[in-house]
């Protein structure tokens, strides 16, 4: 047994003793308005009208607050409206919405609408220009709800060494935008959002495992750095949205139901893989965006900020586990039971036959990218780890920098955008564009064509090619949606020339 799997294991064992009755089972215009600021430390309902127009379509609350993950374990977090993950916030394809945010913590909070195409002054990034909500204050955003599909909205707010704010916290939701063209071959719709929680630094990989021995690195280097790895972020409590496995409600469910599931990765720190025993998924959508071609998976690979939407054909009665693929994850709390109707038993965990995951089989068939015309200009991204740098963390470059990286990059608009993906570390890495969508072109020198995404995981040592448009004119940040690589480095701002 590892190191950080006996640490690991010891939480659960702690937890489970605890729990009592725990049954784990271990087998119009958009703009962004200000708000005037309540006096210090008044709290403002949510639900008020704004004073600077009529009531918003939705409202949320930041506060602190307690969030019971199994009995006996309860945590204390920030969140919105106390609840995790946040409202639902459901809306039509180019509708135009209003959300009034409230902020009754002691610090400036930023909400990012992640994969919604707004403009930098709404889009929730400080480094974009967007104005804070200012503590105990409030700040009205307004943007069109575009595109359709699987969106999100959390906390963009830096954390730094600081593992109670940002993602670390639970200011995340669900955001879904409604299209007209949705067949809706569904008998039933369900969030699923994964999490870790109570994060510790830790000399400890948090990886999932050792790389597969069949992936291609071409971007491995020819001499091994051999310099101490750094403190990184672990977790010791998993879940998915707000109960570890076993503490909350089943997905209840009749044989011949046709389940669809949108499965969010809203941790700040770890990519996990996630299998329904006893069942596949059907993908037809990544990061809220339909696929060329649907395929039927036994495994899903999630990285922090990506989306999948999946169908499950309910033809297995029994009681199941739909959790983590890594058995410490699951038995830490990462996982819920799927119960068939009129089934009684002990919930079963069985792994599936393939847990490979490769995103190039959901598109189109495609030339190699060499070959395809040429793009209006290509830009090499290159990502190193510099271990234990300042404060013994890891920092992290692009093309030999830290953030910021003034007038290095630049869109023009209208023009397509060949970017590639150069990962030169020994960690994956789930890059992230704001306010655009790119087509993933090349994955480790395999191509594929028509997938839409606007985060994607770099393996290891491995390469990824990507097609931009500019059509968001603004400021748009890109950066790595681990918290603490963004935190110590992993970003860089795009500007429009």
């Amino acid at each position: 047994m590892k190191r950080r799997d006996f640490v690991r294991l010891g939480w659960a064992t702690m937890i489970a003793t605890g729990a009592g009755k725990l049954r784990t089972a271990l087998g119009e215009p958009p703009g962004l308005q200000p708000v005037s600021t309540p006096p210090q430390h008044a709290m403002v309902a949510p639900s008020e009208p704004n004073a600077a127009g009529p009531a918003a379509d939705f409202s949320l609350q930041i506060a602190p607050m307690l969030v019971e993950l199994a009995p006996r374990v309860v945590l204390s977090t920030i969140g919105y409206n106390n609840q995790v993950p946040g409202p639902l916030m459901r809306m039509r394809e180019g509708q135009s919405v209003t959300v009034d945010v409230t902020n009754d913590t002691d610090t400036p909070e930023y909400v990012h609408w992640h994969g919604l195409c707004i403009p930098s002054e709404v889009d929730g990034a400080e480094e974009e220009g967007t104005p804070p909500v200012p503590p105990h204050g409030r700040r009205r955003y307004q943007f069109v709800a575009n595109p359709a599909g699987s969106r999100w909205y959390h906390s963009h707010a830096m954390a730094m060494l600081d593992l109670h704010r940002g993602a670390y916290t639970g200011q995340f939701g669900f955001l879904l935008i409604d299209s007209a063209n949705d067949p809706g071959h569904y008998d039933q719709e369900v969030f699923l959002a994964l999490r870790e929680w109570e994060p510790f630094l830790t000399t400890m990989d948090p990886d999932e495992g050792p790389p597969d021995p069949n992936d291609p690195m071409p971007e491995k280097p020819a001499t091994r750095d051999r310099r101490t790895n750094g403190l990184e972020v672990n977790s010791a409590l998993y879940s998915i949205n707000d109960k570890m496995l076993g503490a909350g409600e089943p997905i209840r469910v009749r044989q011949g139901d046709r389940v669809l599931i949108h499965l969010l990765n809203a941790s700040a720190s770890q990519i996990h893989s996630v299998a329904c025993s006893g069942h596949r998924f059907q993908v037809i959508a990544l990061d809220g965006n339909p696929v060329p071609t649907p395929q039927t998976v036994d495994v899903i690979e999630i990285a922090p900020g990506e989306r999948v939407d999946a169908i499950v054909e309910m033809n297995n009665p029994g009681v199941w586990i739909l959790g983590a693929m890594r058995n410490v994850a699951r038995q830490s709390g990462m996982g819920i039971v799927v119960e068939y109707a009129n089934q009684q038993q002990h919930p079963q965990w069985l792994p599936p036959q393939n847990a490979r995951w490769d995103y190039t089989i959901f598109g189109k068939t495609a030339p190699h990218p060499a070959s395809l015309p040429v793009p209006d200009q290509t830009i090499d991204m290159i990502f190193e780890k510099v271990p234990g740098g300042l404060h013994g963390i890891n920092h992290w470059l692009v093309n030999g920098k830290e953030y910021p990286h003034d007038g290095e990059f630049v869109f023009r608009q209208g023009h397509r955008h060949r970017i590639v993906f150069h990962n030169r570390s020994d960690d994956s890495h789930p890059v992230h564009f704001h306010r655009h969508l790119f087509e993933l072109v090349e994955l480790n020198g395999k191509p594929t064509a028509g997938i839409l995404k606007d985060t994607v995981i770099v393996p290891m040592y491995g390469r990824a090619t990507v097609d931009l448009v500019a059509d968001q004119p603004g400021l748009t940040l890109f950066h790595c949606h681990i918290q603490q690589h963004m935190d110590f480095g992993f970003k860089a701002l795009f500007r429009y020339a």
